[in-house]
């Protein structure tokens, strides 16, 4: 078998990553719109939120604790619907919510559609991963993982500047009804009618490539048998696969929990302008760009995942403090962009690592336990950030929370780079 992408025949399974990288890319987008909103004065009075940090923080809370539900309980039926189905009712059900966000006169109506939004994109993350178990070889996953999941990054560095312009232009409001109508009228058709659940099932991909796809995934479950038993009781009492958790809850709650206050910290704390806010918003993303590919090359180069999983947290936390503590107000928007970069190196190894620890016909469904579990955690970041900096004032006290998650998931990950997985 050959051992790399560019000496394998056919090109098919590509198209499919570009497809989701692009409605990961527009998810994205489409979540963290709420990030620029909260340091807008015109949306902060429409919604009667002036002083109010912690119910800011409820705003992406709310949404996070619904699609953690979501992942949870939908990777299940996703597996049996199938990632294309499922991805296209994920896009519809977000789209609705959207709207009705734009609509919103009231914080109680835009709490009911953050929630919406988030129980209907608990498709979504579960099956990206299972259309990379189906499309992609072993050797190749997580470059493909890198893939699909640096739309994460591009989007906020996209989103950051293009919402705060359409907020600066047309209103908050909006942004929530542009962002609808692009998710229905770019992802939709894509996933529709030009992805398919497996290669065999797809017109573009040849006998040689599903063949090459195929081999690869024999020899991974050969390689593998003492994990592909299928079951789900297994999956819940394997120690691995809750290690690789605790690791993403950290991940995740350092993730959101900076997404949601970055915009309002640089303009209120460290007295950015509106297009400086948005450029310094962007850089993190687009450094963690560069890093989820940079990592996932090096991982599948040398075979290893656990060490970059360890080293991108602790990375992660020692620049979130170099950044909550200088006195330089460029320096801290920088130190805080190298932190997204080392979160980065986290992304593509944590869910290759599943997908190589379970069973086939199980990853769906554990992608959604993993990703649901890691977002209800992540869930009470920002609130609790938000409460942290009402109680004391400071930005640093919410920053500080997240160091101490950050370290915890260093810990229980470094597990993976002691064994050398």
């Amino acid at each position: 078998m050959q051992s790399n992408h560019e000496n394998s025949p056919g090109r098919g399974r590509f198209v499919i990553l570009g497809i989701l990288f692009i409605t990961l890319m527009i998810a994205y987008i489409d979540r963290v719109n709420i990030s620029v909103l909260i340091a807008d004065p015109g949306f902060i009075a429409d919604m009667d939120l002036k002083a109010q940090a912690t119910r800011q923080g409820m705003l992406m809370t709310f949404f996070l604790m619904a699609y953690a539900l979501g992942n949870i309980i939908l990777g299940y039926f996703g597996d049996r619907l199938g990632p294309r189905k499922a991805v296209s009712v994920s896009i519809v059900l977000w789209s609705v919510a959207l709207f009705i966000a734009g609509n919103a006169r009231s914080l109680v109506t835009l709490i009911g559609a953050r929630i919406f939004m988030g129980f209907g994109e608990g498709f979504h993350w579960p099956m990206q991963s299972t259309y990379v178990k189906n499309w992609f070889p072993v050797q190749e996953r997580a470059r493909a993982n890198s893939a699909w999941t640096v739309g994460l990054m591009v989007g906020p560095a996209l989103a950051m500047p293009l919402c705060s312009m359409i907020v600066a232009k047309w209103g908050w409001a909006s942004s929530f009804i542009i962002l609808g109508v692009t998710a229905l009228i770019i992802p939709l058709p894509l996933i529709w009618f030009f992805t398919a659940d497996r290669p065999r099932e797809h017109r573009w991909v040849s006998d040689a490539e599903a063949s090459y796809i195929e081999q690869g995934q024999a020899d991974e479950q050969a390689a593998l048998a003492d994990v592909q038993s299928g079951s789900y009781t297994e999956l819940l009492r394997s120690g691995r696969f809750w290690l690789v958790t605790i690791g993403y809850m950290a991940t995740a709650s350092i993730w959101w929990g900076t997404m949601t206050w970055l915009p309002q910290y640089l303009k209120v704390a460290r007295h950015f302008s509106w297009s400086q806010m948005g450029m310094f918003s962007s850089l993190p993303y687009i450094l963690g760009t560069i890093s989820v590919l940079l990592i996932a090359y090096l991982s599948d180069k040398l075979g290893r995942r656990g060490i970059f999983y360890t080293l991108g947290l602790l990375g992660a936390v020692i620049f979130i403090y170099l950044g909550a503590t200088t006195a330089n107000n460029f320096n801290s928007a920088i130190f805080i962009a190298i932190a997204i970069f080392f979160l980065g190196w986290v992304m593509p190894v944590a869910w290759t690592l599943l997908q190589t620890l379970v069973a086939p016909n199980l990853v769906g469904a554990a992608a959604g336990l993993m990703n649901g579990i890691s977002n209800g955690f992540a869930a009470f970041a920002p609130m609790i950030m938000g409460y942290l900096i009402g109680q004391t004032g400071t930005y640093l006290a919410g920053m500080i929370y997240l160091m101490i998650v950050g370290l915890i998931g260093a810990a229980c990950t470094a597990v993976f780079a002691i064994k050398k997985y």
